[in-house]
């Protein structure tokens, strides 16, 4: 089938130069695929900025439920190269420096080495040739930005599948390439290229636009010009017939292979296309249905993608009409079941925020995750989310003539936070306000026991698992048992599927309760309690201070004016960080900054079988400071021990965060705007609440 092809260069300019397009069927491409919003959002699902954003993979597979296309989208509009029929799944990935792993007839070989480097940096790509009569299987690594890079893999490469190399050597491959000719259709080109295949030679149709071809057959995919030629000197003695020209890479081509990658339990093939050129960007429409992106969980999206090389990796960015956008951004912050007020709230907050970034990470607005806002297309979008949307639709923050960066978070813990204890600066737009309603993210939690087992362990117990016995033991301390067999008891009053209980109890058993406390959640949380190995680990990187080698005291010295933590020391040296909210990472990645230190030593205690334990950890909820009050800096914390007098508590080199909110704090805190929304007052309220001196615009 026969359509318009567009060139970019000088030499592909001319108008009305006939191209190719190779279908998997002669489909339509739906008009509505064709139509962009000017008010888009370009969201990047992969990119590479190096040490700003890394977001990255080999390949990506898209998928659609509609029939769809890829192409090229110029001055003159979108033009279709390749169409796909609907549920077809196609991969693309751009023709970069490479390591070639390993080719073998087996099957297993092939993918046992392929499971084996998906779980490294190394991420494998596996395709498929036929080589005189049978499927060879060829596993490569990568891809790499340069030809150092994928040098300095082999070593890596070889020693994860070294099982499977059987005497093999991994070799580094790039985009050098002899053309062995030019021709009309695609079968044409295969029987060229199974002539270099069966003699044992790399050979991949090309898919290309001219005005009298549209197929190619390059050779080679050598690493640098040296090896081409020595590709083609080979060429020579195998197949002198056929004579090799240079090929032009500077040209809108895609090289065509086999994938056998995705499935690996069989081996079925997929179509996957190779980016020649570095700048061709290849565009696929938007589609009524949307469009699947198999390496993002298999996530739908609205709008149209981009597919183009940025910094010698793939990026794939989706433009999508901005309040599309807000359908799904806004039911991937907070639950579509908020009232109606909170989910505008978020909805114009979000429309700011996006609004705002304009080409942040070069080629994209926007990421996908909660470093931007998170998105995840088509599944987060709800009834009552595009309602909000659209009720408020074009609706912004404005302040001195400009659209406000809207940020915010999940939780304040009560108080948002002041500029200057996140950025180092002040703006009078993120000012700190009481955020009371916050609180509502802990409503019909479940309530913990903080309990002392009988060998001196300390831990959690949900309420529902617990029966308080009658009658006290020391200090007026109660007791409880448990309902059920194996019952867990937790490090934290938190269900944590990968963290193991520090203890069980069964019906009969009892423990000493220590306190009873809500369920650590976005508003209040508790974390640890951390050795001075794994805090000086996460310190690593985040901070310009000497570190010692090892905590014996940890402190916070200054906090600002919401009572976030801006300064601390480490055994009496301030820990220098860029901005304060990098103490969040710095200490194992707690919530927020918004917390204290409880330092974990030891003390005597008659356990509730009668019998002398002596506990590793202070109940944190009776010997914490209040935010903004003391910090633990004493050598020494006094608890009651059993005759109800002050006991010395000593400092080990373990440390509990317990602390409030949950994310930066700064601007509007979703959870409480919802319960300013449940309290009656409407988004215009709430967000100027939690933005200062700013007014709502309708663009």
């Amino acid at each position: 089938m026969i359509k318009k092809f567009s060139r970019r260069s000088k030499n592909w300019l001319s108008k009305g130069i006939l191209a190719i397009v190779i279908t998997a069927a002669c489909f339509q491409v739906p008009s509505e695929a064709l139509a962009i919003s000017n008010d888009t959002v370009r969201v990047a699902l992969f990119l590479n900025l190096g040490s700003t954003y890394k977001s990255t993979v080999p390949a990506v597979t898209l998928q659609s439920e509609n029939n769809w296309s890829i192409g090229e989208n110029g001055a003159d509009g979108y033009q279709a190269w390749i169409s796909f029929a609907a549920n077809t799944q196609a991969r693309f990935s751009v023709d970069q420096y490479r390591v070639k792993v390993l080719e073998t007839t087996d099957w297993k070989t092939a993918t046992d080495a392929s499971q084996k480097l998906s779980g490294t940096s190394d991420k494998p790509m596996l395709f498929s040739i036929s080589q005189n009569g049978k499927s060879v299987y060829q596993l490569y690594s990568g891809i790499y930005a340069s030809e150092q890079e994928a040098a300095a893999a082999i070593s890596r490469v070889s020693k994860t599948v070294v099982a499977q190399l059987n005497g093999q050597t991994p070799t580094v491959k790039g985009n050098n390439y002899l053309s062995a000719g030019m021709y009309r259709t695609e079968a044409q080109a295969e029987l060229q290229r199974a002539k270099f295949n069966d003699a044992g030679m790399d050979a991949a149709v090309v898919i290309l636009p001219t005005e009298s071809y549209s197929y190619a057959v390059w050779v080679g995919e050598a690493a640098n010009s040296n090896e081409l030629t020595a590709i083609k000197s080979q060429a020579n003695k195998l197949l002198p017939k056929i004579t090799l020209g240079d090929v032009e890479l500077n040209i809108p081509a895609l090289i065509k292979r086999q994938d056998v990658g995705l499935n690996l339990k069989t081996a079925q093939s997929v179509d996957h296309y190779q980016i020649v050129d570095p700048l061709t960007k290849l565009w696929i429409p938007a589609n009524a249905e949307g469009t699947k992106v198999i390496e993002r969980s298999q996530r739908s999206y609205r709008g149209a993608f981009e597919i183009s090389s940025y910094n010698g990796q793939l990026s794939l960015v989706n433009e999508v009409p901005i309040d599309q956008y807000l359908y799904s951004v806004v039911g991937g912050e907070v639950p579509s079941s908020w009232a109606e007020e909170a989910l505008k709230t978020q909805a114009v907050a979000a429309r700011s925020y996006a609004k705002f970034q304009n080409n942040k990470f070069k080629i994209a607005d926007v990421v996908d995750t909660t470093l931007s806002q998170v998105y995840q297309g088509i599944s987060s979008e709800a009834p009552s989310i595009t309602n909000a949307v659209d009720a408020t639709q074009g609706e912004v923050l404005m302040k001195d003539g400009k659209v406000v960066e809207a940020i915010f978070s999940s939780n304040s813990g009560g108080v948002t936070a002041d500029s200057s204890e996140v950025w180092n600066n002040v703006n009078d737009t993120f000012a700190s306000v009481a955020s009371e309603e916050d609180i509502s993210a802990q409503k019909n939690l479940k309530m913990w026991y903080y309990v002392l087992l009988n060998n001196g362990v300390t831990g959690f117990i949900r309420e529902d698992n617990v029966k308080e016995l009658a009658g006290t033991i020391n200090a007026g301390l109660g007791q409880l048992t448990v309902t059920a067999k194996d019952t867990n008891v937790r490090p934290l009053p938190l269900i944590q599927s990968s963290v193991s209980a520090v203890g069980k109890l069964n019906p009969g058993d009892t423990a000493t309760i220590l306190d009873k406390v809500s369920e650590s959640n976005s508003y209040s949380w508790v974390r640890g309690p951390y050795t001075s190995e794994e805090l000086l680990k996460s310190m690593q990187g985040k901070t310009t201070t000497k570190l010692p080698s090892s905590i014996s005291t940890l402190e916070v010295t200054k906090r600002g004016p919401s009572g976030r933590v801006i300064e601390m020391q480490v055994n009496g040296q301030v820990l220098e960080v860029k901005y304060a909210d990098i103490f969040r990472s710095a200490l194992n990645g707690l919530p927020s900054t918004l917390f204290d230190i409880v330092p974990i030593g030891s003390y005597t205690e008659l356990g509730s079988d009668s019998t002398t334990v002596k506990a590793t950890m202070p109940s944190p909820f009776s010997a914490i400071s209040t935010f903004g009050g003391n910090s633990f800096s004493n050598t020494q914390t006094p608890i009651m021990n059993a005759d109800s007098k002050a006991n010395a508590l000593n400092k080990s080199q373990k440390f509990l965060f317990v602390g409030r909110g949950n994310g930066h704090g700064l601007g509007l805190s979703q959870w409480g705007a919802k319960g300013m929304a449940d309290d009656g007052n409407n988004y215009q309220d709430i967000l100027k609440h939690y933005y200062q001196n700013v007014t709502i615009v309708k663009e």
